[in-house]
């Protein structure tokens, strides 16, 4: 699934945006993406004591708790951000991905219809649910297949989801 985009970018905070802000969550997320973790979580921790009601630098670090597996921390985090910002849709396209990739693709479809509910326009959810929608496609499908293995329409539905979803094919299968 497509990473969610920075708040700033896609809804406009309701914090000026000036070059120091930007700044700080850019250097978070070098320190993150250099494999400096436990700085770039002091450094957003940091921040967030002075500035306890900055969306972007909460959802900055749910994103770098996500990158370094502690994703119930991450999803504490955005689901908070739910909380306190309903009109903000990425925490919810964030919330999906976090759920999608532990095969909750009911909770998935469920955040992405709400970031939808916010933002109809919002690109990344769409294609997020496009993806989920195809995932539960497929697992009808391959719970069909258990069902009735003589089902022949069940193959090429298969075979075409399979390519869809860029999952090679099983030996025998």
């Amino acid at each position: 699934m497509a990473p969610a985009r920075a708040l700033a970018l896609a809804c406009g905070l309701l914090l000026p945006a000036t070059a120091a802000l930007a700044d700080e969550y850019a250097e978070v997320q070098r320190l993150q993406r250099s494999g400096q973790t436990t700085e770039a979580l002091a450094r957003a921790d940091k921040y967030i004591a002075a500035n306890p009601r900055d969306p972007q630098m909460r959802f900055v670090k749910a994103g770098v708790l996500s990158a370094a597996s502690k994703t119930a921390e991450a999803e504490e985090l955005l689901v908070q951000l739910t909380r306190d910002y309903p009109e903000l849709p990425e925490p919810w396209n964030n919330l999906a991905v976090l759920h999608a990739s532990r095969g909750q693709l009911d909770k998935a479809q469920e955040a992405l219809q709400a970031a939808l509910r916010i933002n109809p326009a919002y690109a990344t959810a769409l294609e997020n649910l496009g993806d989920v929608r195809l995932r539960q496609a497929n697992e009808a499908y391959q719970r069909a297949r258990q069902i009735d293995p003589g089902n022949t329409r069940l193959a090429p539905k298969i075979e075409a989801l399979r390519g869809a979803l860029g999952t090679p094919a099983k030996p025998g299968g």
